[in-house]
């Protein structure tokens, strides 16, 4: 069974050559991040992901979380994993400064949950939720709520969770029926139950701080009605130490498909009168709170399908290495003999496809997810206004893009390395059924893919025009006669490609724009291909920017030579292979909505 290496010299190449750290150097608050800073940190992350968190990664599937009368136990080594993050600063490097944190960007967080995701996707998932619960109470909870809860926190010492989802309410928060109940004292009763809360009960840290969404007594009906609560699985005394503990447990946990490290929990609030909950904000804008964690949720979900693809292709590159079968239709090396009866299956060119698709998906989405956080960095802090309102507009632009195909990718990806296993793939005992199967909830939680889908070619792009859209097509175009200028046959193979994906990504943004205001249903039924044409198109734009820069160094005798000739080999296989299927994507959004209109509901 092969342990994790985070792939340092991608990440370190796209951070200095593609996101430009140094240009997140200079924004307000991050004068310390260094390339020099960042790379120590890299260094130490990869060295927790390979030595800590990826040796109990196959344990941990195996053993699962157990439920017993309430109490969780996660697997053996998870709670002391957890510590030695939490203790090591990982769990404040992006935090807020004035509660303890490092106050680190997300183009420095977001690298380092990518290695800890790879080595270990089910762990990742308690550190995911805590920081999307710090930034939801940092924008909008009170400073007593700040004080009282936010720096253990941020420390790690507590964790947090999100629970939105209700039996008769999934993706549909209207159907809340979680109530509140206001007291004297300024608190509320919480009562009702919520289902697939992540991390709800374990046994990391005494406290767990639960973000809860609840009806107010005589709110309006509907979304607008909803109001943000935090309510702790244990009281806080007056000197911050644990008090009693509140009336909300842990009446299940869910037998899922994955991620079995994870506990998937069934929460029910008030049985024996109410839990006691603080409101957050205003009453009844908890969705509109709610949505911050849940942004920032998606950001790091969608980078959940870089991990899993990077974990899924060390561990099928591994395989492809050493499994010996069948003779080769190429050459090989002079050591294996002038006709080799077999040879290991990387030399077979079906295979070298798969595993190169599995690259090129990985590398393109890693830097799509990089450059989205760099964005998401000049938007929160840049003193330019006008830089901060077009660097929000592409990360809202992005963000369903990022957390809908990069999922999808993660789970293809996932697949191939079964594939690639052959009959060895289906059965445990590889391990890389495991990947598979821990891919698959990433492209469901928040959010599914086609709700992502929707709000990409609804909100982001039908409601206004496609301007925003159409600026990113701009942008990206600017790349192809640099492609085609360079001195290198593969990036002019590759200019070629990526000018046909993007004449297709403008020609199915053009049709959305058209289309939305008379027929939104239209758009609708092609909106998962246009999230997907967005991602490959896109992708293809990192793609070929890093390998421009790649091509420069080599030409001028820097760097690691046999990296940036692969760089180059993995993005002209990316423009053969992948950007290719752009204009099935297109046809499919412009002429394929008739086909799923006409289609009735007695048909089925």
């Amino acid at each position: 069974m092969s342990e994790y290496v985070a792939p340092l010299k991608d990440i370190t190449f796209l951070l200095k050559h593609v996101v430009g750290i140094e240009q997140i150097g200079r924004l307000p608050g991050c004068e310390e991040v260094t390339e020099d800073l960042v790379s120590a940190i890299m260094e130490e992350a990869g060295k927790l992901a390979t030595n800590v968190l990826s040796p109990i990664n196959r344990s941990g599937d195996k053993e699962g979380a157990k439920w017993n009368d309430g109490v969780v136990t996660t697997p053996a080594g998870f709670k002391d994993a957890y510590w030695q993050y939490a203790e090591g600063g990982w769990s404040a490097l992006s935090g807020p400064v004035e509660f303890g944190g490092q106050g680190l960007p997300h183009s420095v967080g977001i690298p380092v949950s990518e290695v800890i995701g790879s080595a270990n996707m089910a762990f990742k998932l308690c550190p995911l939720l805590t920081n999307g619960a710090v930034d939801a109470l940092m924008e909008h909870a009170s400073q007593e709520i700040k004080e009282k809860f936010l720096p253990k926190m941020v420390a790690g010492v507590w964790s947090g969770t999100m629970n939105l989802t209700e039996p008769q309410a999934g993706s549909d928060l209207a159907l809340v029926r979680s109530k509140a109940v206001p007291q004297a004292d300024g608190t509320y009763k919480i009562s009702g139950q919520k289902i697939f809360i992540t991390f709800g009960e374990h046994d990391y840290t005494e406290n767990i701080i639960h973000l809860v969404l609840a009806r107010i007594e005589g709110a309006p009906e509907g979304v607008k009605g909803i109001s943000l609560f935090v309510v702790p699985k244990n009281m806080v005394n007056a000197d911050g130490s644990v008090g009693a503990r509140n009336d909300v447990k842990c009446v299940s946990i869910e037998h899922k498909l994955g991620i079995h490290a994870s506990p998937t929990c069934v929460m029910v609030y008030g049985d024996a009168g109410g839990a006691t909950g603080y409101v957050v904000g205003e009453p009844n804008r908890g969705l509109e709170y709610m949505f911050v964690m849940m942004n920032a949720a998606r950001l790091g979900v969608g980078l959940e399908g870089v991990s899993i693809a990077e974990r899924a292709y060390q561990h099928a590159l591994v395989w492809a290495r050493e499994r010996v079968q069948g003779r080769p239709s190429t050459p090989v090396p002079a050591s294996f003999g002038e006709r080799p009866k077999s040879v290991p299956i990387i030399f077979h060119p079906d295979v070298k496809r798969m595993l190169l698709t599995m690259r090129a998906y990985a590398e393109a989405c890693r830097a799509l997810i990089y450059w989205t956080a760099s964005c998401l960095d000049i938007a929160e802090r840049s003193t330019n206004e006008t830089e901060k309102h077009m660097h929000q507009s592409l990360v809202d632009l992005m963000i369903p893009i990022v957390k809908g195909w990069t999922t999808e990718v993660g789970i293809d990806v996932a697949s191939l390395g079964v594939q690639i296993h052959g009959g060895m793939g289906y059965v445990e005992d590889t391990g890389a059924a495991q990947y598979y199967r821990d891919a698959r909830i990433s492209t469901i939680y928040e959010g599914t893919t086609g709700i992502q889908a929707n709000d990409l070619a609804g909100r982001k792009v039908g409601r206004e025009g496609g301007a925003t859209a159409f600026a990113f097509i701009k942008e990206m175009e600017k790349l192809v006669p640099m492609l085609e200028a360079a001195n290198d046959v593969n990036l002019k193979a590759f200019s070629k490609q990526f000018s046909n994906g993007l004449k297709e990504f403008k020609r199915a943004t053009e049709w959305i724009a058209l289309t939305f205001p008379t027929n939104q249903g239209a758009v609708n039924a092609g909106s998962v291909h246009y999230l997907k044409l967005a991602g490959t198109v896109s992708g293809g734009w990192m793609m070929g920017r890093a390998a421009l820069i790649a091509a420069k160094q080599l030409a001028a005798g820097e760097g690691d030579a046999d990296f940036l000739k692969a760089k180059i080999i993995t993005t002209r296989f990316y423009g053969d292979h992948i950007i290719t299927l752009s204009s099935g994507f297109a046809d499919a959004i412009v002429t394929g909505a008739d086909s799923v209109l006409q289609m009735e509901e007695a048909y089925f």
